[in-house]
């Protein structure tokens, strides 16, 4: 872990905007696109970049925007990594967030999240507030294989279990779905049955397979060497070196997923997701019951 002050915190423009306030993971995924060269680190993967002036940053940019939106985190790096703990600057983040009036969407794997769930009900209650997760295998143990150092599969649903409780609407990425590994229709449904009983808002799944690149590519392999002997030649076989690594049974495994989400009312394609990621309501003032007795002609 290093540190660094950052120029800026904030990406994007108009309706919302994303922030990521570490750099690098240690949650040691196989299949982490992040590792890729096209997004240059300049120092080891588990290395992590600590933008120690992310509060201050954040909390510049924020006190200048005239018009609310919502603030993302989470897309490259998870921003409940082991060293949150100790460095606490998400919590801080989230407390300038809800002290301007912004809200947020959050993007993790881990259970860390629940420290800060008092932050997440009052930015909701004030404006809005997604939590989003990453599921991928509902097999606890390939879980552990594939995301060696993040809690499992069954953690997470906890999470968004509790999130639903208070109120707060959660977002589920069923990404990656790794070739002859956990392209299963088992497992797709194990993984669908529990975000409907823990009533997730919406599911992002672009299809079912992973995208491979330079940097990526090589610690996957890597990866497949140590724990699916032979899977690597596989892979190579079949897809050489290929950008995208479609499941052979995705289009089954997706007209799966598209059914059992409209059965359900679960938001299921990108675009309706991201729509409601990125959508920040308009502020409205709530009438007291003081306020309705009076209109009703009572009290």
């Amino acid at each position: 872990m290093h540190f660094v002050d950052a120029k800026g915190i904030l990406t994007g423009s108009g309706g919302h905007y994303g922030m990521n306030i570490y750099r690098g993971c240690s949650h040691g995924c196989i299949y982490c696109d992040s590792r890729s060269r096209c997004y240059q680190f300049k120092h080891p993967f588990e290395d992590i970049e600590v933008k120690q002036n992310a509060p201050g940053l954040l909390e510049a940019a924020l006190r200048s925007k005239r018009k609310k939106c919502m603030i993302g985190t989470g897309a490259m790096s998870d921003p409940y990594m082991h060293c949150e703990e100790k460095l606490r600057l998400t919590r801080r983040c989230l407390e300038i967030i809800l002290q301007y009036g912004f809200g947020a969407a959050i993007q993790t794997k881990s259970d860390r999240i629940l420290r800060d769930t008092d932050l997440l009900y009052e930015i909701n209650k004030k404006s809005k507030c997604v939590v989003q997760m990453t599921l991928t295998t509902f097999d606890d143990g390939l879980c552990r294989i594939i995301e060696p150092n993040v809690c499992n599969t069954r953690r997470r649903i906890h999470v968004l279990s509790e999130m639903h409780k208070r109120g707060i609407p959660t977002v589920v990425w069923l990404t990656p779905i790794l070739p002859f590994i956990n392209d299963t229709e088992e497992n797709i449904r194990s993984i669908l049955d529990a975000c409907i009983r823990v009533r997730v808002k919406g599911i992002i799944c672009f299809d079912m397979g992973l995208t491979l690149r330079d940097g990526d590519r090589e610690y996957y392999y890597a990866a497949l060497d140590k724990h699916f002997p032979g899977m690597k030649r596989k892979y190579i076989e079949r897809y050489g070196n290929s950008y995208e690594i479609p499941s052979p049974d995705a289009d089954k495994l997706m007209t799966l997923f598209r059914k059992i989400c409209q059965e359900n009312g679960i938001l299921h394609t990108p675009g309706d997701c991201f729509a409601f990621l990125h959508e920040f309501p308009e502020k409205y003032e709530q009438m007291s019951i003081f306020d309705i007795g009076l209109k009703d002609g009572g009290l």
